[in-house]
């Protein structure tokens, strides 16, 4: 498929870029506060809507699942997450569907849990903690959170998949898996599980390999693989991915590469076997794990 340039139209920043459920729609978030929404084809794009609501940058935007409805969660430097809802006729517009200001500080990662948890989001916050937002059948909202999650500052979340490694999916008989992935300031990334009801610490010690801040964690699909596997990429330079086996095994850690230069994104494909890095030379890189358990560059994106 042939490269598209698309013009946002933003005046400043673009931060996030989230593609919807369908391929056919694209939120960008940018420090000019504002979301847009653009509808993209293989040959053309269309500008669809421009969110304002925010007070600062929009670090992250995430499209929920289409089961429920067309919605969108961004959250920003104000310290603010709105989930936006799309009108159901074509000529209404979006509308702030809701606003949570639990945060004393920048929100930097949001979240959306897997789609058999219900409609639920994780956000990651300067502040040190992490609040997790799940819809009611009443359109309210229930808030729980992870305090002081990493006391410095909370850089990203990533959900983990709804079902424990190894089994099948669909099997159905399982409660669903509710876990967390987190990075933060203090340069680890930690697993958070809920337990009756509130959120305990699931890995002892910390999962600790970088020496600088963790810019982002990606928790991968795992499609029945016998093993979980979370990728985290850092402000140090390097990437590393992280594997765990059953239930109360120790994670391991194995550095992807260094980089040299500070990584921002990691993003893995919806079958969890190809990993997209992005990093600080506007060099954006595919990886996929070989038969012998090494990492390979697959191909580099060309901007």
């Amino acid at each position: 498929m042939p490269s598209q340039k698309i013009e946002t139209g933003h005046q400043d920043t673009v931060h996030d870029v989230a593609m919807d459920y369908y391929g056919k729609r694209l939120a960008t978030a940018s420090s000019d506060a504002t979301i847009k929404i653009i509808g993209v084809t293989n040959s053309s794009q269309q500008h669809l809507a421009t969110l304002t609501g925010h007070l600062g940058p929009v670090w992250q935007v995430a499209w929920a699942h289409p089961k429920f409805g067309s919605i969108l969660a961004s959250c920003s430097y104000d310290g603010r997450v709105i989930i936006w809802k799309e009108g159901q006729n074509p000529n209404e517009e979006w509308i702030q569907a809701h606003v949570f200001s639990d945060h004393k500080s920048s929100v930097n990662s949001i979240s959306w849990a897997p789609h058999e948890i219900g409609l639920c989001l994780a956000a990651a916050s300067s502040d040190g903690n992490i609040s997790i937002f799940t819809a009611r059948p009443d359109g309210s909202w229930d808030t729980t959170r992870i305090d002081q999650a990493h006391p410095v500052g909370v850089t990203s979340v990533s959900w983990a998949p709804s079902t424990a490694p190894g089994s099948l999916v669909g099997s159905g008989s399982d409660p669903p898996v509710q876990k967390l992935a987190s990075g933060g300031c203090d340069n680890t990334v930690k697993i958070w599980k809920l337990y009756n009801g509130s959120w305990k610490l699931d890995c002892f010690p910390a999962l600790l390999m970088h020496s600088d801040w963790v810019r982002d964690v990606a928790w991968a699909p795992n499609l029945g693989l016998p093993k979980s596997t979370i990728a985290s990429a850092s402000q140090d330079g390097t990437v590393v991915i992280w594997t765990v086996g059953k239930e109360g095994d120790q994670w391991e850690g194995k550095v992807l590469k260094d980089f040299q230069t500070p990584v921002w994104r990691v993003s893995w494909s919806l079958t969890g076997n190809l990993l997209a890095v992005a990093d600080g030379k506007n060099n954006v890189t595919l990886w996929k794990e070989a038969v012998d358990g090494e990492w390979q560059q697959v191909t580099t994106v060309e901007p």
